[in-house]
């Protein structure tokens, strides 16, 4: 069986890991000649938009699937086509697009925060007195890792905010004053078969996630499994589906969802029965999915920038190591460390000299 998978980066490398002690072949198309991915599998090196790339995919590879939303959606259609797609090409159009997204999610009644869409200044400034302060500036489309936000505090903010997406359009959400920020993780076969993962509860700095734990038996699981469900039938999903969440005052509020595997999930490789890259695997290849129950208590710490030095790490206790052979870089991803313990208590004292590595990394 060969997977084709466009783009190569580390969620693509991850994904061929899962795959390979399943006899399970890669072909990967990006346009960069040090994709991370590129050595466990075929590379295709070129444009997205390649036509003779994109027909060698379509007949070499019997499925398709993408590790990123920022991929063509016409590129996922004009594959569809041709060879099997999963996720559909949809769930990659409507991820694409926070202000699709947002009207999306309130049509499945997902609650969201309060938003507008921003074409100009003026749409802006007539804005704000209905969305409030603070609020978020985001641009609509190709926006990841806080890039292509501006936060607004006053009016003063809106003029510059505006300048900076150069006219792009827009989007402009209320800010939420979150408890805590968590996500679910569900993966639904070509059956229709469905698993969730444990909540994961995630912190950012920067817009980049640093942190996420599992939570088993946490009381937003429900509601969290009762919305992805929604968005999973709504598009007709098979594969591995991400959905980013607010909890306030107990009920939860959704962010943005991702139809792919997602770096808050990476704690399932050592601490989850079956990893979702795995399950990815499973379900777009219609093999019976994995049990996704938590494995002890497991949290993901990821090291943006740079590496430390790989003894130090090492020596933690409990500490899985996982380097995406990607050269530093101010704000890049270039590995995550996942910890497995036994208690809560445990975990935490692990997460927090991690986190002291890895903040010392990328302060410098």
């Amino acid at each position: 069986m060969i997977v084709g998978i466009l783009g190569a980066g580390q969620l693509a490398r991850m994904i061929a890991l899962a795959g390979y002690p399943l006899g399970v072949e890669f072909i990967f198309l990006d346009p960069s000649a040090d994709a991370c991915a590129n050595r466990l599998g075929t590379h295709l090196l070129g444009d997205y938009n390649d036509p003779r790339l994109l027909a060698e995919l379509a007949e070499r590879a019997d499925v398709v699937t993408y590790e990123f939303e920022n991929v063509p959606a016409d590129v996922a259609e004009f594959l569809a086509s041709h060879t099997q797609v999963h996720p559909a090409p949809k769930a990659l159009a409507v991820a694409q697009d926070r202000l699709v997204e947002k009207g999306f999610f309130n049509s499945l009644d997902i609650p969201t925060p309060a938003y507008a869409a921003v074409d100009s200044l003026a749409d802006l400034q007539q804005a704000m007195p209905t969305i409030g302060w603070p609020a978020i500036l985001k641009s609509r489309t190709m926006g990841y890792d806080g890039k292509g936000q501006s936060l607004l505090k006053s009016a003063d903010d809106l003029a510059t905010a505006w300048d900076l997406l150069a006219g792009a359009p827009a989007i402009v959400e209320a800010f939420v004053p979150f408890g805590r920020e968590v996500s679910i993780i569900a993966a639904r076969s070509v059956s229709g078969e469905t698993v969730f993962y444990p909540l994961s509860e995630n912190r950012h700095r920067g817009g980049i996630l640093r942190v996420s734990e599992s939570r088993a038996g946490d009381p937003m699981q429900a509601q969290a499994e009762a919305y992805i469900s929604k968005l999973m039938v709504a598009l007709d999903y098979v594969g591995v589906l991400a959905l980013e969440l607010f909890e306030i005052d107990g009920r939860l509020i959704a962010n943005e969802f991702a139809p792919r595997v997602h770096n808050s999930g990476h704690w399932t490789i050592e601490g989850a029965e079956t990893s979702q890259f795995e399950n990815h695997l499973r379900a777009i290849l219609a093999m019976p999915l994995g049990a996704t129950s938590a494995v002890g208590k497991a949290a993901m710490v990821n090291f943006i920038g740079g590496l430390p030095v790989t003894e130090d790490l090492l020596a933690i206790p409990h500490a899985h190591l996982h380097l995406y052979d990607k050269a530093p870089r101010k704000g890049r991803k270039v590995a995550h460390a996942t910890l497995r313990t036994e208690t809560a208590a445990q975990l935490a004292g692990l997460v927090q000299q991690l986190e002291a590595l890895a903040d010392a990394v990328d302060d410098s």
